[in-house]
This record gives C-alpha cells, sequence and structure tokens, in this order.
C-alpha cells in the first residue's frame, strides 16, 4: 500500500479510506465487519465515519470492529448533522452542540479519543469563532487529536486557518470536498487553498454516487434498489442527469479498452490529482469494496487525463445549474 502524508500533519494514511456512510443503514454489521476486516487485511489503515450515519449506528458498528487494532487505524467522525429531531440545538456549529456531539460520538465509539474530528457541514448562523473556540476544547482534552473540515467553501476554509492560530491551536490538517470527474468546481478554489494552508484533502463521493459505474443507462429508468432508483434527493440535484449518464457511458468504453472499469477509472483520475492525499470510498458490500480496492491496480496516463478533459473542462461541473444542496450559495440573496 502506497501510504501518504495527511496534508502538513504527521499522520500517514492509505490512499483508499474506507468510508461508512452505509454501515448501519444499508449495511448490517455484519456485512460492515467483513468489509473492515478486507480493508484491514489489505493495508488499508484509513476509516471515516460520522455521527449522523445510520443515525449513530455507523460509528457503534465500526467502534467494535477496530476495537482488536485500533491503533493501527486513523480513524475519523464528524460532527455538525443532526442524529436526531428532538430539540432545535442538535445540529450545527454551536459550542452546546460541538461538545456534545464528541461525547456522544465517543460513547457511541466506546473510545477515548478519535485520531480526526471533522465539522461535517458549514454553518452560516453559527460565527465560525465559535466553532473554533469548540474544536479548541475538544483538542485541548485529548478528545480528538487532528480536525478537518467538510463541505466549506474556500474562503471558509482559509478563515478557519486563521482563526485557528489567533486561538492559538493547529490548523485543520484535512479537508474532505464533493470532488469527482463529474464535479470539477472545487479545482477553482477549494484545492488551491488547501494546498496552500497544508490541508490533505480526501474528496468524497468518487464515483458521482453511482453515475461513474456506468450502471445507469442514458434515457432509461434507474434500476430498483439503486440510489437513484431510491430517489435519493441530494443525487437528484446533482449527478443524476441525462448529460452526466452519456459522459459516463464515453467513460466506460474508454476504460474497458484498457482492461479497467469505469470506476477504476474515475477513482484514479481523482487519485492522479498531486493535491488529494486519499479518496473516500463509501461501499454498501463486500464486493462493492473489493472493486474500490482494486482501482488501485490501474495506473493513470496523459490519454486518460485528455479525455476527461474533452468531456468536462477543469474547473467546471458536467452540465450548467449541476449544485450540489451541502455548499449552498450565498452570493446573492434567496428571494
Amino acid at each position: 500500500m502506497d501510504m501518504r502524508k495527511l496534508g502538513r500533519s504527521g499522520l500517514t494514511v492509505s490512499p483508499i479510506c474506507l468510508g461508512t456512510m452505509m454501515f448501519g443503514d444499508q449495511t448490517d454489521e455484519k456485512e460492515a465487519k467483513r468489509i473492515i476486516d478486507h480493508a484491514r487485511d489489505a493495508g488499508v489503515n484509513f476509516i471515516d465515519t460520522a455521527d449522523q450515519y445510520g443515525k449513530g449506528k455507523s460509528e457503534e458498528i465500526v467502534g467494535r470492529a477496530i476495537a482488536k487494532d485500533r491503533d493501527a487505524w486513523v480513524l475519523a467522525t464528524k460532527a455538525g448533522n443532526p442524529v436526531n429531531d428532538t430539540h432545535a440545538n442538535n445540529q450545527g456549529l454551536s459550542r452546546k452542540w460541538l461538545l456534545k456531539a464528541i461525547d456522544d460520538s465517543l460513547s457511541r465509539l466506546k473510545l477515548d479519543h478519535v485520531d480526526i474530528w471533522y465539522l461535517h457541514l458549514d454553518d452560516y448562523s453559527t460565527p465560525l469563532e465559535e466553532a473554533v473556540s469548540a474544536v479548541a476544547d475538544v483538542l485541548g482534552q485529548g478528545k480528538a487529536l487532528y480536525w478537518g473540515v467538510s463541505n466549506f467553501r474556500a474562503w471558509r476554509i482559509a478563515e478557519l486557518v486563521h482563526l485557528a492560530e489567533a486561538a492559538g491551536i493547529d490548523r485543520p490538517v484535512v479537508c474532505q470536498p464533493y470532488y469527482n470527474a463529474m464535479n470539477r468546481m472545487p479545482e477553482v478554489e477549494i484545492l488551491p487553498a488547501c494546498e496552500y494552508h497544508g490541508l490533505g484533502v480526501v474528496p468524497y463521493s468518487p464515483l458521482a454516487r453511482g453515475v461513474l459505474t456506468g450502471k445507469y443507462a442514458p434515457g432509461k429508468a434507474a434500476p430498483k434498489g439503486s440510489r437513484a432508483g431510491r430517489k435519493d434527493v441530494r443525487m437528484l440535484e446533482s449527478e443524476f442527469r441525462e448529460e452526466s449518464l452519456v459522459i459516463a457511458q464515453k467513460i466506460k468504453a474508454h476504460a474497458e479498452k484498457k482492461g479497467m472499469t469505469a470506476a477504476d477509472f474515475a477513482v484514479n483520475w481523482v487519485l492522479a490529482n498531486p493535491i488529494i492525499t486519499s479518496v473516500l470510498a463509501g461501499p454498501r458490500t463486500l464486493e462493492q469494496w473489493k472493486g474500490y480496492l482494486g482501482a488501485l491496480d490501474h495506473g493513470f496516463d496523459e490519454d486518460d487525463e485528455r479525455l476527461l478533459d474533452s468531456l468536462v473542462a477543469p474547473g467546471h461541473p458536467s452540465t450548467p445549474g449541476y449544485s450540489d444542496p451541502r455548499y449552498p450559495l450565498t452570493g446573492r440573496p434567496v428571494w
């Protein structure tokens, strides 16, 4: 396994990070444990969960599965999203919620600390100073060793770096943006900001929630049981577009001529960017996990890069109007 340093930190991580969003929801504990054990045997040491995944069940499953060799793993979890709907202050980046969220995560994981603690999404209703103050306490108490951000705009990432320095704590070491061959917008601001400020980058959804596997045929209904077939709202607002399905078929044809799958191509395209540290792979089944891992057996060359550039221009999405709801647009107030 070709290990890599995570940003300017001392952490060393695998180029594939096992994402556990499906665990406790679409994936039961038995299958989840098989996936985790396979990842460890393959040399993967980076695993990612969140308090919201499976309404807390993912953290419980992960905690039990890695207990026997906890120190071998770089474990990341996240806070900011609601875990339940019991009251108004159970989400966001307020001090009240963040300090409760880390304790709840550690209780579910049955651990005294996590290695990386992400702010899972931006919260424009809470001052960033308040969030950084809470992070400082969590780091100071040893409940998290490092911290990072996910779903933040570039200027907000830069502001967090400056606020961390002013607070006398380490800056975030990692950013987890939404980045894949259908959405190249992070190349404009987010990735350069991370490179400049020394954050490692671990993008999620390298397969554009399945579109880049080529399994969705243009002009046809999505297969039952698939994410699009389940009418996933976030997917329907971004990836699932006829133009993107056509592009995915062209990538699939190119990849198969070179002896790899469309998914292999998509994962390697992300990893071929030198700003990227690792890629987040979120399998539902062991078979899907093996598919992600198998991508590392293939290379990526100039012909592959030229093909993708001809299909999706650098810095652009696959189609106009492609907007991930996790990245709200704030440059013009909504009427």
